[in-house]
């Protein structure tokens, strides 16, 4: 009978024992990490230098890109130690982690395929990646933008005839979410490049399911980087995401059944014999890489522009007469004439610069060599990003940087000598730049030129501060809607 009463206190005294040393073992690794870490002499809060969980509290609720930069306010500086082994720059730090000769490899916990998925264009190695670019060349070149500018024009005229319907029917002036116009047309171009098909958000002015489906795909790909066991994450939510690739799948499908020589994606792909060397796999992923990449990205910087705008009416009053000035019909407005209207060029860069679409950086990791990153000997085995947000708003890199100033573009523009133009790079630089920067620009152009050539905007009165009320999730902007009222133009 002793021993009865012996044993339970054994047990719990080896129980404390073991609780203790995990305890013991936590903390020293806490320690470790914030003061003897090789990051350690970096600067950064000490409870992000030991854990990840601030890390990965403030990406899961899309707080992340805010934490940041108020990390950069306290510190100062051009760099920033964000979790263990994570540092975040925003000074001139593009060249050192993305150029030519940096040689960097993608972040495998941010880029990494999930389970047996093929490698895409956007996470693939750098073999991979080069024939990828390689086939998909053809499809984004100067001369298939030429060819697909009625797919453009399509889309963008049925959406200035319904803000006419709507004027029309509500004496005169329509008011509208601008943010849902500009997704609904840069998803039908972009669904019509990729599928052969529109998704007839325009026509029918609301969301087609598969893009909420896609909306939320993108946020689940940021739960995925920080929660590590995949296994238990809800099932709703991982059904969302095999929803977005049966729906990929099949409009792919039916799009390579049909022998229409379009100057789609497919068309001008599988037109070379090299294309034709994709496996099936790889047209399924890349189909979603460029359904996210070529539309959200487009209607947040559209977005973000026309709020500035608004808020700015001399800018706007300039870019209008720019616009109106120059094309007297609506049919004047070419992807061929309007790189040539410089004023609306500058005001893109500024919206870029001012609202990039992606604000954090695209991550990358120094492997098992020290790297020299904008003066800064980073140790191996850390991940690095030049986040796009804080570097484009340092008022090291420009001058007077919370302000909208589409004339520090303008070519000549002496009062913006200062600005240190090589730290702009919402497109990424290297060999893994963005293939569809040349589309983006002209879609952004053909866009926006055509709706301000038709209509006259004003911001409705909920609508301002609109910047300051998104949450973001890495690529992705989690937009409120941006209320306009919009008037036909006097001629």
């Amino acid at each position: 009978m002793p021993q009865l009463s012996i044993l339970p206190q054994s047990f719990l005294g080896l129980a404390g024992l073991v609780l203790a040393g995990s305890i013991a073992f936590q903390l020293s690794i806490w320690v470790y990490n914030a003061f003897f870490h090789p990051l350690a002499k970096f600067p950064g809060p000490k409870i992000a230098a030991a854990s990840y969980f601030p890390r990965c509290w403030t990406g899961i609720k899309g707080t992340h890109l805010q934490w940041v930069m108020k990390q950069f306010d306290r510190y100062g500086g051009d760099v920033i130690r964000v979790s263990p082994c994570e540092l975040v720059f925003r000074g001139d730090a593009s060249k050192d982690i993305y150029g030519h000769k940096a040689n960097l490899l993608k972040d495998p916990t941010t880029y990494r395929p999930l389970g047996n998925e093929a490698a895409t264009i956007l996470n693939a190695n750098f073999e991979g990646h080069a024939r990828q670019r390689r086939i998909f060349s053809h499809a984004f070149s100067d001369r298939a933008l030429k060819l697909q500018e009625p797919i453009f024009r399509e889309y963008v005229d049925l959406l200035c005839a319904n803000v006419h319907r709507d004027i029309k029917e509500n004496n005169g002036v329509a008011t509208a979410n601008v943010v849902d116009l500009f997704n609904f047309t840069a998803f039908d171009i972009m669904s019509d490049l990729t599928f052969g098909k529109s998704l007839d958000q325009v026509e029918n002015s609301a969301y087609h399911p598969w893009v909420l489906v896609m909306f939320a795909s993108i946020k689940l790909g940021v739960l995925l980087r920080f929660i590590r066991f995949i296994p238990f994450m809800p099932d709703k939510v991982m059904k969302q995401r095999e929803i977005h690739k049966d729906f990929s799948k099949n409009r792919v499908e039916k799009r390579l059944a049909n022998p229409n020589p379009r100057p789609d994606i497919w068309g001008l792909t599988m037109s070379n014999e090299e294309g034709r060397g994709l496996s099936k796999p790889e047209m399924y992923g890349n189909c979603r890489v460029f359904m996210s990449a070529g539309t959200e990205t487009t209607a947040t910087l559209l977005s973000g522009l026309t709020y500035y705008l608004l808020q700015n009416p001399a800018k706007m009053s300039k870019l209008v007469h720019e616009i109106r000035s120059e094309f007297k019909t609506k049919e004047e407005i070419t992807i061929e004439k309007l790189p040539s209207l410089r004023y609306l060029f500058a005001c893109l860069e500024e919206g870029l610069r001012m609202y990039p679409p992606v604000a954090n950086g695209l991550s990358r990791t120094t492997g098992l060599s020290s790297v020299t990153i904008d003066g800064h000997v980073v140790p191996p085995n850390t991940t690095v990003s030049a986040a796009n947000y804080p570097t484009f708003r340092n008022p090291k890199n420009f001058k007077r940087p919370n302000e909208f100033i589409p004339e520090r573009w303008m070519p000549g523009n002496k009062d913006f000598e200062s600005d240190r133009k090589s730290s702009f790079q919402p497109w990424s630089m290297g060999p893994r730049n963005c293939l569809g920067k040349n589309l983006a620009y002209h879609e952004m152009r053909i866009i926006l030129a055509t709706l301000l050539w038709h209509f006259d905007l004003k911001l409705c009165e909920e609508s301002n501060g609109w910047p300051d009320k998104q949450k973001n999730y890495i690529v992705l902007w989690e937009k409120q809607p941006l209320m306009c009222r919009l008037r036909a133009a006097k001629r």
